[in-house]
Formats: C-alpha cells, sequence, structure tokens
C-alpha cells in the first residue's frame, strides 16, 4: 500500500457559515470515487480533524458529481466574529482536509 495526500485523487472547495465548516471534496478522475467514498468516512474525517471540528460531521454523497459534502458543526471557533483564527476560516478546513493522507493500493 502506498500513502499519498488526497489532492493527489481530488480536488474540493470549501465555504463556512457563522461556526460550521462545508467542505465537498471531488474525485479527480471518476474511477477513484468508489475508493475515496470507502475511506473518507465520517468517522476517518472525525478522526483525522480531532478537536479541531467539536460537533457533529454529517456526509452527503453526490454521485452524479463524484463528490461529497462533509459539513462540520462547531468546527470555526465560534466562527469569523469570534474566532482568533485566520480569516477566510472554511477555505482554511478545506486546505487541511486535502492534506489528509490515505493509503492506497495502486
Amino acid at each position: 500500500m502506498a500513502m499519498v495526500y488526497l489532492y493527489e485523487l481530488a480536488h474540493g472547495r470549501s465555504g463556512d457559515k457563522a461556526d460550521t465548516s462545508n467542505v465537498c471534496i471531488y474525485a479527480r478522475d471518476p474511477k477513484d470515487y468508489p475508493f475515496l467514498k470507502r475511506v473518507l468516512t465520517v468517522e476517518r474525517v472525525k478522526e483525522y480533524f480531532g478537536e479541531i471540528v467539536k460537533g457533529e460531521i454529517t456526509r452527503y454523497d453526490v454521485d452524479t458529481l463524484c463528490g461529497m459534502n462533509f459539513v462540520m458543526k462547531h468546527a470555526l471557533g465560534g466562527g469569523a466574529t469570534h474566532s482568533l483564527r485566520l480569516d477566510s476560516l472554511g477555505k482554511s478546513m478545506g486546505g487541511m482536509f486535502l492534506r489528509m493522507k490515505v493509503d492506497t493500493d495502486w
């Protein structure tokens, strides 16, 4: 098995609304989408983000676009008006997500 960064297999879009981060992950190649669906479980994402995401994570599959939308609550330190984090809160969460390492067998 080889370890690769998620950004090698996928690209993403992200944003925020108050204290909720929204990150969409899309397979670069549709043939990788079933693999990504298997490895990017809510449990794995929660483990990866650890204490950064204090609330519930919900995954919505968007099969027609070979993507998944992750909605992460209580993830931004209260939101832009309450957080000491840098601006572009949701964008930084997307960048962090794409730096997740995944095991692959190719």
